[in-house]
């Protein structure tokens, strides 16, 4: 009896000890799809989660052949729809990385100072873009795209045909 209430005690004692750690999220989450977008087989999603804080994080998660090569996408966050070839980068996000096919980008202000909201993202006219590589020709290679906020797409209305490519002029 004695050894119970001594484990008792001892595990009373430890759960005291430790912190919780602070919830940074709020909870409130937003979920794209990223569709195919060349003849590389990759697809995916961007969740788009609150902070605490009021600023967002965005999480890519590719579905498609990872590699530990060292390679990364870039990636980018656009105004206006994906077809248009004028759809100014609103902000860069962090690259895929090609051995787990993630991407965690904390949203700053945008390119043009903006600061997005949740409630704005969820009327943000923009998409999201990912590139086979940062510059030559495989930067003209789109893997996934797909529209967000205003422009969120139904798999069936998602064309690539449509796709244009980003300026590389930030």
């Amino acid at each position: 009896m004695k050894n119970v209430i001594l484990s008792v005690l001892i595990l009373i004692a430890l759960g005291s000890c430790s912190e919780d750690e602070p919830e940074v999220y709020t909870g409130q989450t937003l979920e794209y799809a990223m569709f195919k977008a060349s003849d590389f087989d990759y697809n995916g999603t961007l969740t788009v989660k609150e902070m605490r804080d009021g600023n967002l994080q965005l999480d890519l998660q590719l579905v498609g052949e990872s590699n530990n090569s060292g390679t990364t996408f870039p990636a980018h966050l656009h105004h206006g729809d994906y077809s248009n070839p004028d759809a100014p980068m609103a902000f860069m996000l962090n690259p895929v990385s090609g051995s787990d096919l993630k991407s965690t980008t904390v949203l700053g202000p945008l390119i043009n100072g903006e600061k997005l909201s949740f409630e704005g993202m969820k009327t943000f006219d923009g998409h999201v873009k990912v590139h086979l590589a940062n510059e030559g020709p495989d930067y003209k290679v789109i893997l996934v795209a797909g529209g967000i906020g205003a422009n969120l797409q139904e798999p069936a209305a998602f064309d690539a045909a449509q796709m244009s490519i980003c300026s590389q002029d930030f």
